[in-house]
C-alpha cells in the first residue's frame, strides 16, 4: 500500500498547515472521501469541522484542545478532532505539535459504542492512520521528510509498504 500526503492549501493558513492523505490509485483524498461520505446525513456537523480547522489554521494552530489524543497506540500521534457530546462523527487525524494536521478519515461514531474498536469503519480507519503515522515517524528519523519551516513538511511525502 502506498500513498501521498499532500497538503490542503485552501485550509492551510498562518498557524497550522493541514495535510491529507492520497491513497495509491485513488482520486480522492481519505478526508475528501471523508467528507463526501458525511454531506448529506451530516452538513451541520461537516461545517462544524470544516470551521474548526479553519480557525486551528488562521487563528490558534493546532492547539491541544481541539483533540481528542491517544486514539491509537501510545507516542503515535493519531488523535480524533474533538466534537460536541451530540456530534455523530468522528474525523482521525494526525497532531504534529501546533503546526501540521494531516486529515485522514472517519465516520460515524454511534453513542451506543464507547470504543472505535466496536465499529469495522472506524476501526479500519484509524488503524490507516496508525500505519501512516509509523511509516511517517520512520522517513523523519531518516531525514527523508523534514520540517521547511516552523509550518510545512518537506522532503519525499510519499509513503508506502510492500503489503
Amino acid at each position: 500500500m502506498k500513498f501521498k500526503i499532500v497538503k490542503l492549501r485552501q485550509l492551510s493558513g498562518k498557524k497550522a498547515t493541514l495535510y491529507t492523505v492520497l491513497l495509491e490509485g485513488e482520486r480522492k483524498s481519505l478526508f475528501e472521501r471523508f467528507l463526501d461520505e458525511n454531506e448529506n446525513d451530516f452538513s451541520d456537523e461537516i461545517v462544524d469541522i470544516i470551521d474548526r480547522l479553519g480557525v486551528m489554521a488562521n487563528q490558534v494552530g493546532a492547539i491541544k484542545p481541539f483533540f481528542k489524543e491517544n486514539e491509537g497506540r501510545l507516542g503515535d500521534l493519531v488523535c480524533a478532532l474533538y466534537d460536541s457530546p451530540k456530534a455523530n462523527l468522528r474525523l482521525y487525524c494526525l497532531r504534529l505539535g501546533n503546526a501540521v494536521i494531516i486529515l485522514g478519515g472517519g465516520g460515524r461514531k454511534l453513542k451506543t459504542i464507547r470504543a472505535f474498536q466496536e465499529d469495522d469503519k472506524l476501526s479500519k480507519e484509524n488503524s490507516l492512520m496508525r500505519l501512516i503515522s509509523k511509516l511517517l515517524n520512520e522517513k523523519m528519523k531518516e531525514g527523508e521528510i523534514f520540517w521547511l519551516n516552523d509550518l510545512e513538511l518537506g522532503g519525499d511525502l510519499t509513503l508506502g509498504t510492500d503489503e
